[in-house]
């Protein structure tokens, strides 16, 4: 008999190696491809991470709603980044399609594709100052709103004299007027209840909106920062003693409603009974502040310096000189009017 294998036995075994070299060749395929994707992704890495092609500094809008493929291609339109494919590519892979932030952009020159991602992925917007000047009335900082091109909206309400704290504000452009006083309302009450838990004792303001009220009178007796400790004190001193303030810009307030009269006070306007602000004829605060005071004019009322003085009058020097004595007073008002009078002769 012949040792030779079945016609069957050979055929299976001919499928067994053909199935085998099957799988050795989708194997050899298998890694030639892995391999041609890993390299396709470290090269978009490395793109992704390349210096950008903007030769300068760009400032850039991108609309509120819109998504990856619009970002994507508004960059590239704006010569930011040289292909939107691969920044949208990279972009999802990350998971930040959904994350990226309008606003307004400063992007560097030769800024990535990495870093302006990651610019948008933070909102790291432009940011905008609007400073607002200590002792603005409320109509004032409303105007300064409305001058402030990078902002938006109109403000239905001039808000309450005195409720504003003014200082300088980071907005981003399209940040709505409204929303700036707001902050500045939540900004006042906010310091005002941290101030009013350490304020000092045996003060003669006994609520807030006095406390308000006396700072605004304190704002717009002095710029000069170091002073306004003083100034509190003199009035302060004055309420305890029940004397009368003579505040000047309480009367300017009750004319014109704070706005700068361009000239001195008339004796007709200083015994004028009839303006409820004129603190030289009414016994007390007058009835609302005259303006929205600082931060430091609001700490010096709630705490004013240790002092006995009862007079202050300008100096000369920018300043004030204080007296505890009318008589005092009355010798530094004397120094005064020879300033004036020198001023007048050009110094003569």
């Amino acid at each position: 008999m012949s040792d030779a294998p079945a016609p069957k036995a050979k055929a299976k075994s001919g499928l067994v190696r053909i199935f085998i070299g099957l799988i050795v060749i989708l194997f050899v395929l298998a890694l030639a491809a892995a391999g041609t994707v890993y390299g396709g992704y470290k090269w978009m890495q490395a793109e992704f991470a390349a210096p950008g092609p903007a030769e300068e500094e760009t400032i850039i809008l991108l609309p509120r709603g819109a998504g990856l493929i619009a970002i994507a291609s508004q960059l590239e339109n704006a010569g930011l980044i040289s292909d939107r494919r691969i920044f949208r590519v990279a972009v999802t892979l990350d998971g930040g399609e959904g994350v990226l932030r309008a606003g307004e952009y400063r992007i560097p020159a030769q800024a990535s594709m990495a870093q302006i991602y990651e610019q948008l992925r933070v909102g790291q917007t432009v940011q905008y100052p609007v400073t607002f000047a200590e002792g603005l009335t409320s109509a004032m900082i409303v105007e300064t709103l409305n001058a402030a091109d990078v902002l938006t909206g109109e403000i239905s309400d001039i808000p309450a004299e005195g409720t504003l704290l003014p200082e300088t504000y980071l907005v981003t452009r399209g940040t709505a007027r409204q929303e700036v006083l707001d902050r500045m309302a939540a900004a006042q009450t906010e310091l005002l209840d941290r101030l009013w838990e350490t304020r000092a004792e045996n003060l003669p303001v006994t609520s807030r909106e006095e406390a308000i009220i006396l700072a605004s009178v304190v704002e717009k007796e002095t710029g000069v920062a170091s002073e306004r400790p003083e100034v509190a004190a003199v009035f302060v001193n004055r309420l305890r003693r029940g004397m009368r303030l003579e505040s000047d810009p309480t009367i300017i307030y009750g004319i014109s409603q704070g706005r700068p009269l361009g000239r001195g006070l008339r004796r007709s306007e200083i015994d004028n009974t009839e303006n409820a602000w004129n603190t030289y004829q009414i016994p007390r605060l007058p009835p609302t502040p005259i303006a929205n005071p600082g931060a430091e004019s609001i700490a010096a009322v709630l705490n004013p310096a240790e002092s006995t003085a009862l007079f202050f009058v300008a100096d000369g020097s920018g300043g004030h000189a204080f007296a505890d004595t009318y008589a005092e007073h009355q010798r530094n008002v004397a120094v005064w009017r020879r300033v004036e009078r020198q001023r007048r002769n050009g110094g003569n």
